[in-house]
């Protein structure tokens, strides 16, 4: 029999906890990423405190955390003193502060967290800002869509927000009211949470594809973690290097975010966006109208001036034409006298050379008449003489082939093959049985 002792599993959780109470019998503080944070009616939080792993294979290692409802007052405490600027939720690193035991139900390791670092958020928030910031300044980014052109009278925005939130409510409100006719080709994103950087991403570059001319990028305000998304490196590229103006309006007062930094113009609200987008159209009408009125008033100018001058140039004009008409007129009689005596004297000549020609013609026109006759009467003659039909009556016959060729020696004939002879009163089908030099032998009548 095994001497050594079988613990039960209660026996081993306890075991476990008293070992954990002794590693860490006073409070702990903890660092990680916000992971699956969920909150209950009761008003406790929970959540996995993770660490990535070295590369997307790895899974990352993780703490379950509790937040008690009384604890989590205490925590929205020292949040609201340190300024209010972060937000617990997925995808947040935070410091945090509990004691470590085991939940022996389950037999699992767990955090009671009592108190959170506000700080250490912060400055995890601007260290990775800071290395983001250096990164594009180094690959030239900070500045390359600042330096895209505004289209002038930019119409077809794209704007990239959460549809339905207030930010998309207060940039339509502020296009309607301008009654220019935007057209506005909405995506929808997400702008807080984990999955907000790539969704913002996808808008920027869908709205690209849509043909936009102009896009604005908005949402309302919010804690510093609840703007990380546009801090982050994948929201910050797609701005960096969208092929068209990027506009951002985050309802912010205060911080900048690396979005704001790359984009090509960046405004405190939404609404501030919006309408600095409507002032830009208005304007560009605006300098186009007086444009319009300058080219009008500077056409009307050229025409008066032409005006005048065709009126000097017509009546100059005029006055040559009519002496030109004149002389015209003069030479015109002249010339007309002078070719209607030439006509005459050329008719006269003419007429004496036509009746000449007539009597020449009448003469050589009989003869050729009696010449004819005599020759159509001897080529009646021979065609008569040639007639098929008279060499027929006397023996002769015309035999084809089934195509229809005439048979001019026994090299067009074949035994088998069907033939025709023409006789003067009708043709004869025959079967051709052989063929000889001297003669055609057992012709098959049919």
């Amino acid at each position: 029999m095994d001497a050594d002792p079988t613990l039960s599993v209660p026996d081993v959780t306890e075991f476990a906890a008293l070992a954990i109470n002794q590693a860490f019998p006073d409070l702990i503080w903890v660092e990680g990423e916000i992971c699956n944070l969920n909150r209950s009616a009761r008003g406790h939080v929970y959540f996995s405190l993770i660490e990535p792993g070295a590369d997307r294979r790895s899974p990352p290692t993780q703490l379950s955390v509790t937040l008690f409802e009384w604890n989590r007052q205490k925590v929205n405490l020292q949040i609201r003193r340190s300024g209010g600027n972060i937000r617990v939720e997925d995808g947040v690193r935070v410091r945090i502060r509990g004691n470590l035991e085991l939940y022996q139900p389950r037999g699992q390791l767990q955090l009671k967290m009592v108190a959170i670092d506000p700080a250490y958020t912060l400055g995890t928030l601007a260290a990775d800002r800071a290395r983001l910031m250096a990164t594009l300044a180094e690959e030239g980014l900070l500045g390359a869509n600042p330096s895209l052109g505004v289209p002038p009278l930019p119409v077809n925005i794209g704007l990239v927000t959460s549809l339905g939130s207030a930010a998309h409510a207060d940039f339509v409100h502020e296009i309607e009211l301008s009654a220019i006719g935007f057209r506005l080709l909405t995506v929808d994103a997400r702008v807080q949470g984990v999955d907000a950087p790539a969704s913002l991403a996808l808008a920027v570059r869908a709205a690209v594809q849509a043909r936009a001319e102009l896009i604005c990028v908005v949402r309302g305000g919010g804690a510093r973690t609840d703007l990380s998304a546009f801090d982050h490196e994948m929201t910050a590229r797609a701005i960096a290097t969208c092929p068209v103006p990027v506009w951002v309006g985050v309802g912010h007062e205060i911080d900048r975010t690396v979005a704001d930094e790359v984009a090509h113009s960046t405004f405190k609200t939404p609404t501030a966006c919006a309408a600095h987008l409507v002032r830009t159209v208005q304007d560009d009408i605006a300098a186009a109208e007086a444009t319009y009125s300058m080219i009008g008033e500077q056409a009307r100018r050229q025409m008066d001036r032409h005006s005048q001058r065709v009126d000097r140039e017509a009546r100059s004009v005029a006055f040559s034409t009519r002496a030109g008409i004149e002389r015209g007129s003069h030479r015109l009689g002249v010339a007309t006298a002078r070719i209607g005596a030439a006509c005459e004297r050329r008719l006269d000549v003419a007429s004496r050379r036509l009746d000449s020609a007539t009597s020449t013609l009448t003469s050589a026109a009989a003869r050729s008449l009696r010449t004819a006759d005599r020759d159509l009467d001897s080529l009646a003659a021979r065609a008569r003489a040639l007639d098929p039909a008279r060499i027929m009556e006397r023996g002769w016959s015309i035999t084809r082939n089934a195509d229809g060729t005439v048979i001019r020696s026994i090299d067009d004939l074949a035994p088998g093959n069907h033939i025709v002879t023409q006789l003067v009163d009708g043709r004869a089908h025959s079967t051709v049985s052989t063929v000889d030099a001297n003669e055609v032998e057992d012709v098959e009548q049919q």
